[in-house]
């Protein structure tokens, strides 16, 4: 017998009481009221920021109005004359370094911890990381209550590569001194259509 297996026989025979594995199917899960506003109030409190587009509001001058110092912006996305390159007509995706600003398309979002699923529709996938702010532009109708909901939502879709992105990236060294951008942007904004 193994050592795993003789600590799992173990903890087996120390049980006091067994429970049965509840119906997940039965479990009540979170569910919101307002998707839309808690899905804003969630990304900015994770340091994000999160924006209805108004009727008739142009995506770009959102865009150029929140990053008026940008010089390079990318994106293949069609709708977005803003931009001054597209990434996937790069031959390296070391020539991303020094984007400022990516925009990219979200597909799912969640109220319950502001993030945004993101699957990969672009060359490089560095381009989600490298840029140090990312714009995603994701349906407002595409806000599901909970991680289980949006995992649900993805439950037999094929991709090569997906993240979901939460908010700028942000790490704390043993002394809790919080850093933004470490591994990624180091500022997000997520435009609801």
């Amino acid at each position: 017998m193994s050592s795993r297996e003789e600590i799992l026989a173990s903890i087996r025979k120390n049980m006091q009481v067994r429970y049965d594995k509840p119906d997940i199917a039965d479990m009540k899960r979170l569910s919101y009221p307002d998707k839309i506003e808690q899905f804003c109030a969630i990304s900015r409190a994770v340091g994000g920021m999160a924006v209805v587009l108004g009727e008739g509001e142009d995506v770009n001058a959102v865009i150029r109005r929140t990053y008026p110092e940008a010089m390079r912006i990318a994106s293949v996305l069609p709708d977005i004359s803003c931009a001054t390159f597209n990434p996937d007509n790069l031959d390296d995706p070391k020539e991303l370094d020094g984007t400022d600003v990516a925009v990219v398309k979200g597909e799912i979002g969640v109220a319950e911890n502001g993030a945004v699923w993101i699957p990969q529709t672009v060359k490089y996938k560095a381009v989600y990381f490298i840029s140090e702010k990312l714009v995603i532009l994701l349906d407002r109708n595409k806000i599901v209550d909970t991680m289980y909901d949006a995992y649900r939502e993805l439950d037999g879709q094929e991709y090569k590569f997906g993240t979901f992105i939460s908010g700028p990236s942000k790490t704390a060294d043993i002394e809790q001194a919080l850093v933004m951008g470490a591994h990624g942007a180091r500022d997000v904004l997520v435009i609801l259509m």
